[in-house]
């Protein structure tokens, strides 16, 4: 009798999901076709075009800001924080009751693994407009004023669309303010679905305003004179060009940029939890993570322990369908993206370190990276340095406490950073001397509304989340 077990898929329905032909733009309460183009979404584990979406124009912003004005000027900022908290509490639960139809068109439109969209991205959206909702009629309290700035534009990523709307538009609504959101150019769709739910929950129109579209569309946004304050959350690169381009005016700014943090093992840390989290560190969402752990700084001692198990542990994880439940690691999100994941990598091996990837029968459609380490690494390579957004680790050693947050600063970013130790006192001075804005003792990637969220350095300013996430909205 075999002991080897056959494989069997389980796969999450579609049929929950209704993805019309074509969308276009959500302004003043209503959907509006818009004035330009369009532009494909595609599925990135099979290369399926779902939808045709509005581009918005320059003109088509300026509708959705007039209307996000006039509803700011007429309506929100009339109403008192409880009112305003009844709809943020609607929003929250409609949410909670659609769970599942937004996580199946997230991993459908993203790329990402159901069980990541329906255990972590959709619960922590309901819970961010939950939190936020508490907050409306308490702003007095937080201690960064009650007077909203009135219309709020913000662009995100495609990385976690979803929830870096959750994180965008709760605490912009709870202090009063209104919003034109522009969502990613490959993820679009849930953004949309969002929209309905606006609706749905009876918010009054133009309170929140959707402009799908590409760069074009959020650079008309960022400088449109009628915006108050500017959130966005995306690269480096475009980052650097939006306070540029708002420098000298009176927009207020935040930016969440990207990162290369770094994953500190101790030798007395415990290795099998450890292991863990440098696998949740690297290959959740594909690497996809601005805060991902792409660098691994292990002591010497327990270097070669560690990567062994790493190894083994990587051998398990499962690569393909998004939808189906057992999957681990997703399709990365576009050609462009898996372009320059390839690239970097390609460089890496050039520089001298070497590669290695667990045996992975890769989709023959899509888009799609296998899990890699790579080790031989020096803080002079470039995969050490840049940010590959892939499921790409770099492995780096120390010896002393000291060489370890020399190495860990020794980045232009400084978004987050793990440490693993079974001391107590070591984590409390190692983090007080990593220039990162998220340190995690022991686990990595762990989110709760409650806690803020941001970077130092070109990983951006402004934090997002928390009682300090407030202050980015209020006069």
């Amino acid at each position: 009798m075999s002991n080897v077990f056959e494989y069997a898929p389980a796969p999450e329905s579609r049929s929950i999901v209704e993805i019309k032909p074509s969308y276009g733009l959500f302004i003043g309460g209503e959907f509006v076709d818009g004035g330009g183009a369009s532009f494909k979404t595609v599925n990135p584990a099979t290369e399926e075009v779902l939808a045709e979406v509005a581009e918005g124009s320059s003109e088509d912003v300026d509708r959705a800001v007039k209307a996000a004005r006039r509803a700011y000027d007429k309506v929100w900022s009339k109403l008192s924080g409880a009112e305003r908290a009844k709809y943020l509490y609607r929003i929250a639960r409609i949410i909670q009751e659609r769970s599942r139809e937004l996580a199946v068109l997230e991993s459908i439109d993203n790329g990402k693994p159901i069980k990541e969209s329906r255990d972590v991205d959709v619960p922590l959206v309901a819970a961010y407009f939950f939190y936020y909702a508490g907050w409306a009629d308490k702003l007095e309290y937080a201690g960064f004023g009650t007077t909203p700035l009135g219309v709020a534009g913000q662009v995100i990523p495609w990385n976690f669309p979803l929830l870096m709307l959750a994180w965008k538009i709760a605490p912009a609504l709870a202090c009063g303010n209104t919003v034109v959101l522009k969502p990613a150019e490959t993820t679009p769709l849930t953004a949309l679905l969002f929209a309905e739910i606006c609706q749905q929950a009876d918010l009054p129109p133009g309170v929140v305003n959707i402009v799908t579209g590409a760069g074009a569309t959020g650079q008309a946004l960022v400088e449109h004179e009628g915006i108050d304050k500017v959130a966005f959350t995306g690269s480096t690169a475009v980052g650097k060009a939006i306070a540029r381009s708002v420098a000298g005016t009176r927009k207020r700014v935040t930016l969440e940029l990207g990162g290369k943090a770094a994953n500190i093992v101790f030798d007395d840390a415990p290795i099998d939890q450890a292991v863990e989290g440098i696998v949740n560190g690297i290959f959740f969402n594909q690497g996809h993570v601005c805060c991902a752990g792409s660098r691994l700084l292990v002591q010497e001692s327990v270097a070669e322990d560690v990567l062994e198990r790493l190894k083994r542990r990587m051998a398990t994880l499962r690569v393909g369908d998004p939808l189906d439940k057992n999957t681990d690691v997703g399709a990365i999100n576009s050609a462009a993206q898996l372009a320059r994941i390839r690239e970097l990598s390609s460089v890496g091996e050039a520089e001298g370190a070497e590669a290695w990837s667990a045996p992975c029968d890769l989709p023959s459609t899509g888009f799609w990276f296998a899990p890699t380490v790579f080790t031989g690494v020096t803080q002079a390579h470039r995969i050490a340095r840049e940010e590959i957004f892939g499921p790409v680790l770099s492995v780096l050693t120390f010896r002393t406490p000291a060489e370890a947050v020399e190495k860990a600063n020794n980045t232009p970013f400084g978004l987050s950073a793990g440490v693993w130790t079974d001391k107590g006192s070591r984590i409390l001075k190692i983090a007080d001397k990593l220039r990162a804005g998220v340190v995690w003792a022991n686990t990595f990637n762990k989110f709760d509304p409650t806690s803020p969220f941001g970077g130092y350095k070109e990983s951006g300013y402004g934090r997002e989340g928390g009682r300090h996430g407030l202050e980015a909205y209020l006069r």
